[in-house]
């Protein structure tokens, strides 16, 4: 495993991290799934061990992912472990009449945060981070408040923001522009470069960079094809349409032109190319068994300028439609 300075903080991690998303497990906001389906909490803790017997030092969670459960998780595996680095996110509960809401109060992050360190069984969060919060509210001050006061009073060592999924631009901005902050967490994926520039921009001014969906919600490991379907507690049941799978399955092909060469597998190809990116600190897969953990952090090359230039081109010239699809799909 190799490990990079993360940003402008003293945080030294993993270049490849764990996304602890999945390991949540099944959690839905009325009839709408917001988890990756079932899962065995035996298999996550396997999961959580294995990752950091190959390295992996950097896990990265949110309060809403299982509705805590991903935090819970976390803290029993590693609560006797001072060598691991948290990152939790905050902004999301499930409102009384069981629709998603977004709560960027002062009161609701203090709160939250108090909840997250119990579920984490820790004393501080390495890295708090607003969850996909809106231009509006980082306008309206009292989530940057909130971080502000939890890093003074020692509960927070740094906070950033996970950016949207597809307009990560004006929080980015906003950010730079007041000199807040120590991170991004931006989508970035062979399929999704609509971020590159972002990446490279912002790291050179001190962000530490989150990559995450490095596989696109699995559409690039290879092993689902343009038939797949998922469980109903999965959120890629609404998300990976057949028509996206097709788009996405067919472009990808001119990508996998560069397995042989490289000796790597499709999830290895996919890691690499976040990997050797400029400005990335840490790619954050994600992980819900053993053999993903292992499966995730082998594999992983040193792509040439030629070839990371090729798959950039192949974004310009037609993921970007996918991109835009997905968008527009909701």
């Amino acid at each position: 495993m190799n490990y990079r300075k993360f940003g402008n903080t003293d945080l030294i991690i993993s270049e490849i991290g764990f996304g602890a998303w999945g390991i949540g497990g099944p959690s839905m906001a009325g009839n709408i799934p917001i988890g990756w389906g079932n899962v065995n909490d035996a298999e996550s803790f396997k999961a959580l061990k294995a990752a950091y017997n190959l390295g992996v030092n950097f896990y990265d969670t949110a309060d809403f992912y299982g509705l805590g459960h991903s935090e819970s998780l976390i803290g029993e595996t590693f609560y006797k472990n001072n060598n691991v680095i948290i990152a939790t996110k905050v902004g999301h509960k499930i409102a009384d009449d069981q629709s998603i809401h977004l709560d960027y109060s002062k009161q609701h992050i203090i709160n939250a945060c108090e909840q997250s360190l119990l579920r984490l069984k820790r004393t501080h969060i390495d890295l708090y981070q607003l969850h996909s919060a809106k231009l509006e509210h980082l306008r309206q001050g009292e989530c940057i408040e909130a971080m502000e006061t939890l890093t003074k009073e020692g509960k927070v060592r740094y906070w950033g923001i996970s950016l949207n999924t597809f307009d990560p631009f004006p929080e980015a901005d906003y950010f730079i522009n007041n000199n807040i902050g120590s991170s991004f967490q931006i989508v970035y994926n062979v399929i999704n470069q609509k971020a590159k520039d972002l990446i490279e921009t912002s790291s050179k001014l001190g962000y530490g960079i989150i990559a995450r969906m490095p596989l696109q919600f699995g559409i690039l490991t290879g092993k689902f094809d343009k038939n797949a379907v998922f469980e109903k507690n999965d959120h890629r049941a609404f998300r990976l349409t057949p028509e996206i799978l097709t788009m996405a399955l067919d472009d990808t092909e001119n990508v996998w032109k560069l397995l042989k060469k490289y000796n790597t597998t499709k999830t290895g190809l996919s890691i690499s190319f976040v990997l050797c990116s400029n400005g990335v600190s840490t790619v954050i897969p994600g992980i819900k068994t053993e053999f993903q953990a292992k499966d995730n952090i082998s594999g992983i090359v040193n792509l040439d300028h030629d070839d990371l230039l090729y798959i950039n081109g192949l974004y310009e010239t037609n993921f970007y439609k996918i991109v835009e699809f997905m968008k527009n799909q909701g």
